[in-house]
């Protein structure tokens, strides 16, 4: 799996973007991504039980992402068809303000984030600074969900640029060296 210090590769995917009628889908890639910060976050499989609990809040929480400069772009190895169907048959996934994106093997493949026995995505996050620099990275169990509130409190303190300590939060003074 590719960690912290390692730079996001390139890639080039399908996604669903939207419900309305022919505008559902767009191509995603990662040349459009350069210049913001990244959260970068996949799950094993659409129409399952965890799964729609992460991507619906971080949905809600978009404008908290917006307000930080950051992009969000999900994911799973489900393509862009799946994600469509799921959205349109879920009541929490139908808004959703980010790209769901077919993670392609090849890009799984380079990401490293395929689960050995299951085959699946992992419950993965990436935080991508401005430059394509891979700064956080995590993941759970397949069974357990991610707690989007670290994810943001993280990205504040990867975006401070300073020594921030245990349990900071924005406002709170950070380390001198």
């Amino acid at each position: 799996m590719l960690t912290v210090g390692d730079r996001l590769p390139e890639f080039r995917v399908n996604a669903v973007v939207s419900r309305e009628k022919g505008k559902e889908f767009q191509e995603v890639a990662s040349e459009d991504l350069r210049g913001k910060w990244l959260v970068l976050f996949f799950w094993p499989k659409d129409f399952t039980f965890v799964c729609p609990t992460e991507i619906a809040e971080f949905g809600r929480r978009a404008r908290d992402f917006a307000d930080r400069d950051a992009v969000i772009v999900g994911g799973s190895t489900d393509n862009e068809y799946s994600h469509l169907a799921w959205r349109n048959a879920h009541p929490d996934l139908k808004d959703l303000p980010y790209p769901m994106i077919h993670l392609t093997p090849d890009l799984a493949h380079k990401l490293g984030v395929v689960h050995r026995e299951a085959g699946v995505a992992l419950r993965a996050t990436f935080i991508v600074d401005p430059d394509g620099v891979i700064r956080f990275v995590s993941v759970n169990d397949l069974s357990v969900g991610r707690n989007v509130n670290e994810i943001l409190r993280t990205l504040d303190a990867l975006q401070t640029d300073e020594l921030c300590p245990c349990n900071w939060q924005v406002g709170e003074p950070t380390l001198a060296a």
